[in-house]
């Protein structure tokens, strides 16, 4: 009887795991998302604009804050080198960027080719 309670347990206790592993895949807002496809916005932005992608980012320089405005920022990106400006909102202040330190975040290419981190995360 009392292999039987622990094998319930340990079956019990692997499901909740499982559920916790998959609930927090499935509600990753950067899953869906492709790429961000540094050499075709190299070329010409206007063919992204509006569109999101997925970037793994690390923090080359911090090039100023504006009151109401945010925070510009020079990204590497992990698969190219070179360095991307990104606009950080108002709304993701509370981050403190450090020089090296890697970011998982969600850019969207808006007007005037001006890539925008709506969502960013430290790995």
């Amino acid at each position: 009887m009392g292999l039987w309670v622990s094998l319930a347990a340990v079956v019990c206790a692997l499901a909740v795991l499982g559920g916790f592993f998959l609930a927090r895949y499935l509600n990753d807002p950067l899953r869906t998302l492709e790429p961000f496809p540094v050499s075709k916005y190299m070329e010409g932005y206007k063919a992204l604009a509006g569109s999101k992608f997925r970037a793994n980012l690390r923090v080359e320089n911090d090039l100023g804050w504006k009151e109401g405005v945010g925070r510009l920022m020079a990204f590497s990106l992990r698969d190219d080198s070179r360095p991307m400006v990104v606009m950080i909102p108002p709304s993701l202040a509370e981050i403190y960027f450090t020089k090296g330190q890697t970011y998982e975040g969600e850019l969207e290419v808006k007007e005037g080719g001006l890539i925008y981190a709506n969502f960013i995360r430290k790995n």
